[in-house]
């Protein structure tokens, strides 16, 4: 089985399937979509880290967001972008980099719901517990959050790669536009690979489940102040703000159910490899507009600088 190992350390990589007519306009499309997003979340990162009147836990937070978006994105696309202009025959990858590249697939993955849980947190906090804000989301406090959110996620994704890596492989295909857990597990002819089938799920339940319950019941507490509550000023700022990130966590949602609901219909596994192209691409474009257009600080930061600029020139 060794020499089997050795034999397929490097790997043939599916990639995106196109036609030849249409490989340089995918090839466009998918490039102007990474610089959109890098340009847009670098640009978030850096106005929050250089305006002092957004330096604010909520803010600080929510840089974990696009830090984490540039991750999910870089990891995917550019070896995308060269794939496509590749023959499907010639599409190689060493075993290796698709350990790395299915490691950081899973940290994006799992980063995306422990993120957003730790901004609801803040978000409950603000509203539920207004008095007590200041104290309570300190500093150190957002460093805390932030960490763990981080931590954890490395956390169970070292299991998870851990036990894939451990088994050696017949197989030298990926079966998918990129390298992940389950592509990687598939090489393996390997009996223990049904422990890696009982933690995927496990791990994909646990997740989920924790991440949907938090956020649903943090907001449904949210909602039950503002229902309860004769501020309307509160009231209509605590919409605003929970909107956007209810929005945000719904795209993230709905984008990362979709290709996992299709994994378990191989009839649709066309379309559950298009979904999991556009779990790295929807979220990540949509979330600085979302939340930059929907965040008033942000918004008028932006007005400001387009004004400015406009002057100038």
């Amino acid at each position: 089985m060794d020499n089997l190992t050795f034999r397929h350390s490097i790997l043939q990589v599916e990639g995106l399937q196109v036609t030849p007519q249409s490989t340089y306009a995918v090839f466009i499309l998918l490039l102007l979509v990474y610089v959109f997003i890098m340009v847009s979340n670098i640009a978030l990162v850096i106005l929050i880290s250089t305006e002092k009147n957004l330096h604010h836990p909520m803010h600080f937070l929510f840089c974990n967001l696009p830090l984490n978006d540039i991750l999910g994105t870089t990891v995917i696309l550019p070896r995308l972008l060269q794939d496509i202009l590749k023959e499907t025959s010639e599409r190689y990858i060493t075993y290796v980099e698709c350990v790395v590249q299915a490691y950081f697939v899973h940290i994006f993955v799992a980063a995306c719901h422990y993120v957003l849980i730790i901004m609801a947190f803040d978000r409950y906090v603000a509203i539920c517990n207004p008095l007590r804000y200041t104290a309570i989301m300190t500093n150190k406090m957002v460093i805390k959050l932030s960490a763990s959110a981080w931590g954890l996620s490395v956390l169970m994704v070292s299991i998870l790669i851990g036990l894939t890596v451990r088994l050696s492989h017949c197989r030298s295909k990926i079966e998918n536009p990129f390298c992940d857990n389950a592509s990687l597990f598939k090489l393996s002819c390997d009996d223990g690979v049904v422990v890696n089938n009982v933690y995927g799920i496990i791990y994909t339940v646990v997740l989920f489940t924790f991440s949907i319950l938090s956020v649903f019941i943090t907001y449904g507490k949210i909602a039950t102040v503002c229902i309860t509550s004769k501020n309307k000023a509160l009231n209509s700022k605590a919409i605003k703000t929970c909107s956007t990130h209810l929005a945000v966590y719904l795209i993230m949602l709905v984008s990362g159910s979709t290709f996992i609901f299709l994994h378990r219909f191989p009839l649709y596994s066309e379309s559950r490899k298009l979904a999991s192209i556009m779990f790295h691409i929807v979220p990540p474009g949509l979330n600085p507009l979302v939340y930059g257009l929907q965040t008033k600080e942000i918004r008028q930061k932006f007005a400001k600088i387009w004004c400015r600029e406009k002057g100038t020139s």
